[in-house]
């Protein structure tokens, strides 16, 4: 057996003792409708989609803001663990996956919690920033990543103290860590990698993970005062 086959395998299992309902229905469909659209199956795995929605509920979270919605899989499972006042908003560069996003998010019963606007985020993020919003309790930032340092200073600027800032995909396969390595999207990952490190206002961490994404990784920031 592989290693990925033995990754998979484990991440099968914990889906199964932790979440043998999941996906459910809705989650599905989502899934489904992404790949007969011809999404790229590069949705967060439901063990993954769990995990943004614990830390939601972690953070009390009542503001959520997504950057990169694709299908709507991780939007899905954001917007579930907003109480009944809760907003998301995410943000959609491709107006084909914002709209199969949308009829998924409808489905799944959010569509008067979650608004996804679509556009390139760095055209819309300082739309969002005039209109003045409430600060947002965790951003989702998977988008593409040669912005990601961007991401990260529109994230803090639109966040407030004790914000949780999720930086998904960044070992990029272990090429983050190599310094010849100049692919924009590994360039852009490590830049965003070092404003976290560095930055007065942010403290973070980085996990890689393995499993029915392969070999990854995420980062966590959290705001400071």
């Amino acid at each position: 057996m592989s290693e990925s086959q033995l990754w998979h395998e484990v991440d099968d299992y914990f889906t199964g003792r932790l979440l043998p309902e999941a996906p459910d229905d809705a989650l599905a469909a989502a899934l489904r409708d992404s790949d007969a659209a011809g999404l790229p199956p590069i949705a967060v795995s439901p063990l993954q989609g769990k995990l943004l929605q614990l830390l939601a509920q972690v953070q009390g979270a009542r503001h959520i803001l997504e950057i990169g919605t694709l299908g709507g899989y991780s939007t899905i499972w954001l917007g579930r663990a907003l109480p009944a006042d809760g907003r998301l908003i995410s943000l959609e560069y491709d107006p084909g996956r914002a709209e199969v996003a949308v009829r998924n998010i409808a489905r799944a019963g959010l569509d008067r919690q979650v608004e996804v606007r679509v556009g390139a985020a760095l055209d819309s993020l300082p739309e969002l920033a005039d209109e003045n919003p409430p600060p947002f309790d965790l951003v989702f930032i998977d988008a593409d990543k040669a912005n990601n340092p961007r991401y990260v200073e529109w994230a803090l600027r639109l966040t407030s103290t004790g914000s949780l800032i999720v930086l998904d995909n960044v070992v990029r396969g272990g090429r983050v860590a190599d310094p010849d390595n100049t692919d924009p999207d590994v360039v852009g990952t490590r830049a965003a990698l070092d404003l976290i490190g560095s930055h007065p206002r942010l403290s973070g961490t980085a996990l890689q993970t393995v499993g029915a994404k392969d070999y990854d990784g995420f980062a966590l920031a959290r705001v400071l005062a």
